[in-house]
């Protein structure tokens, strides 16, 4: 008699080496896409070491491979917020946590700040959707503390923040300013648009 216990192991194996293929098949694909966002399915399967049938298995077309990756990258976003101490840290430090997460986001997804971006499909969970009210929520507090300003609206605030990082990224796409620039720069204006104290030190 086959205990039952032994029979369950194949199935979990197999379950295993499906999430392995998956993982591996978005890794791939969130680099060659950042690179060449026309690569196709055979190169992605090539890049991650499994055939092009293995692709097409987990993702039936290269939309839907496209929208998992893009669900897996809202995903890290919503965990680098989540572990960037927003609801606790001073707000300036929160402010500047929130930023960081930001570029730590798009630094691992170049495809996103490319001008392809605007054409993609939304995700379920839209870092669009779920963002501005943790950012607003944040500015909100540092209102109550007395750290930023607390006579504009904090989702006035939050909304230009935004603005402000979406220009930032769009520079630094267009090789106007370095990463390391416009993550300076966009902090400093926003801690003045929060109406908090600057981070410039001069001389």
């Amino acid at each position: 008699m086959v205990d039952s216990h032994d029979a369950a192991r194949p199935p979990r194996r197999l379950r295993a080496d499906a999430r392995r293929s998956i993982d591996a098949i978005l890794s791939a694909a969130r680099v060659l896409f950042s690179e060449r966002p026309d690569a196709s399915m055979e190169e992605i399967a090539t890049a991650a070491g499994v055939t092009r049938q293995t692709v097409y298995a987990h993702f039936p077309s290269r939309d839907a491979l496209i929208a998992a990756l893009l669900e897996a990258a809202a995903a890290e976003y919503a965990t680098l917020l989540d572990n960037a101490d927003l609801d606790a840290a001073p707000p300036a430090d929160a402010l500047a946590q929130f930023l960081d997460a930001g570029w730590q986001f798009l630094d691992r997804y170049p495809l996103l700040r490319n001008a392809t971006a605007a054409r993609l499909p939304r995700p379920d969970s839209d870092p669009h959707d779920f963002a501005p009210p943790r950012l607003e929520r944040l500015i909100q507090r540092g209102q109550h503390t007395g750290d930023f300003d607390p006579s504009v609206p904090a989702a006035w605030i939050a909304a230009a923040v935004f603005s402000l990082h979406h220009a930032a990224v769009a520079q630094v796409t267009a090789g106007q300013l370095t990463i390391h620039e416009a993550e300076a720069l966009c902090l400093e204006s926003a801690l003045r648009l929060c109406g908090g104290k600057s981070t410039h030190v001069s001389g």
